[in-house]
């Protein structure tokens, strides 16, 4: 067993080279470019949708109040006349970029925290850079990835974004395991 004091540089190593490889993905790359295509009539929508003065927050419309309207024919019409959407509202404004990146970064630090831990009781001192690697390895990626499938079975987000943002975690897995392999310590 290895430990989570042994290992706590790697840990925080780990989390700022895969915030450092994320923000490459995302701002210099066209890989995610189309994940958000633009909206057909984006200014109509946005002047229906502002005159409603939606609070932020998660919408599904339409949205039965319980399983007695959802059976309803009125509830079937609404369905079948559509359009059926699932929507985050975020406030008006300039984004709080530097909130999310500082969240990002802190859910970095969680994922390498698990990562350490598993492998940590797992291996000990010494261990080699491939058994490191496989342990860390897959408990980041389970940290950056799996979750993220839930989102186009269940809310129909688009399986290209979610097979994208899938090849993106497993880059981040893999860095985040071979900085933890690299710096593992030694007895």
């Amino acid at each position: 067993m290895t430990g989570l004091g042994a290992l706590w540089l790697p840990i925080l190593l780990s989390s700022v080279a895969v915030f450092v490889v994320s923000s490459v993905i995302h701002m210099m790359s066209p890989w995610h470019k189309s994940d958000y295509p633009k909206l057909a009539n984006e200014d109509k929508a946005m002047d229906a949708l502002r005159a409603l003065a939606i609070p932020p927050g998660d919408y599904f419309v339409p949205r039965p109040s319980g399983r007695e309207e959802m059976r309803s024919p009125q509830f079937a019409e609404k369905m079948k006349r559509g359009p059926v959407v699932v929507m985050t509202v975020f406030p008006s404004g300039p984004q709080p970029l530097g909130k999310r990146l500082v969240s990002w970064f802190l859910y970095s630090v969680v994922v390498g925290l698990f990562a350490a831990y598993i492998a940590g009781h797992a291996l000990p001192a010494g261990a080699s850079f491939r058994q490191v690697l496989r342990f860390a390895g897959v408990t980041a990626f389970v940290g950056y990835a799996l979750a993220l499938w839930q989102m186009s079975i269940w809310y129909g987000r688009a399986w290209l974004a979610t097979i994208k943002a899938t090849i993106d975690s497993v880059i981040y897995a893999l860095v985040t395991a071979a900085i933890l392999g690299w710096m593992w310590p030694h007895p």
